[in-house]
Order: C-alpha cells, then structure tokens, then sequence
C-alpha cells in the first residue's frame, strides 16, 4: 500500500498535530464546562490516531522497500 505524498503529509499532519491538539482540548474543556464523554473522546482519538500512524507507517516501509 503507497500513499501520494499529499495523502502522505495530510494523514500525518493530522495524526501528529491535529488530532491530539484537538483531543486534549476537548478534554481539558470538559473537565471545565462538564460536557461530557471527555474519556470517551480520548480513547477513540488514541485508536484512530494507532490506526492511522500504523497504515503510514505500511506505506512509509513500502515506499523505502522500491526505492
């Protein structure tokens, strides 16, 4: 599996700074205002952000074997 670069670089922006900034921001505003699922929130950030790292990760061990 070989992503294009631009995949590549947004699937990574996402895992790396996006999806974590997000998250803990939830988090924290739920702790303040009691919104609610803020555990919830976390956990399934922690599962896409895995998921998605480990398919770069494919891609990024597929793309060195051609090269």
């Amino acid at each position: 599996m070989k992503l294009s670069d631009r995949v590549y670089d947004v699937l990574k922006w996402l895992v790396c700074i996006c999806l974590p900034a997000l998250t803990t921001a939830y988090v924290g505003l739920d702790k303040i205002f009691g919104w609610g699922y803020g555990e919830v929130v976390a956990q399934v950030s922690a599962i896409v952000c895995t998921l998605i790292g480990a398919l770069l990760g494919i891609s990024t061990a597929q793309y060195n074997k051609d090269r």
